[in-house]
């Protein structure tokens, strides 16, 4: 597992698990209006992981979307630091159990490094979180933000 941890963050998932969190972003937009993305990079910038996720969600100008119901998973490998962050229309919704929760269970994915399934499988979760709030609509919803994983340095 450590050699794992010494990759850079793009070269850290296969191009089979790379399409796996995808399709999990994918399959959590499905039915929503909110907009699901994951950041991955080596190092978290700051103490607190979530601190370094609002930074980046900024920088991603998820915030724009029109409902302000985008949420950025933030994953730093070498770190092994993790965050979710929503914006504040979900958040208003969920409330910070709910993202907390979700961190906990990406945590039971990565302790049995199954770093990829635990990305997508919370993807999927905060992707219904988002449906019951914010459903999609066929005439108006389009996707306002990248299905793709970004990654960090």
């Amino acid at each position: 597992m450590l050699n794992l941890f010494r990759k850079k963050a793009a070269n850290f998932f296969t191009a089979e698990e790379k399409e796996i969190i995808t399709a999990g972003i994918k399959a959590a937009e499905l039915n929503t209006s909110g907009e699901v993305r994951v950041f991955v990079e080596s190092r978290c910038k700051f103490v607190q992981a979530v601190d370094r996720a609002e930074e980046i969600f900024g920088q991603l100008k998820m915030y724009q979307t029109e409902q302000r119901n985008a949420v950025l998973i933030y994953v730093a490998l070498k770190d092994r630091q993790l965050a979710v962050f929503g914006d504040k229309g979900i958040h208003e919704k969920v409330g910070t159990a709910f993202w907390n929760e979700e961190v906990k269970h990406m945590i039971q994915f990565f302790n049995k490094e199954n770093y990829a399934e635990g990305i997508a499988t919370i993807a999927i979760n905060i992707g219904n979180a988002l449906a019951a709030n914010f459903p999609y609509n066929n005439s108006t919803d389009v996707n306002e933000l990248s299905d793709e994983i970004v990654f960090g340095s």
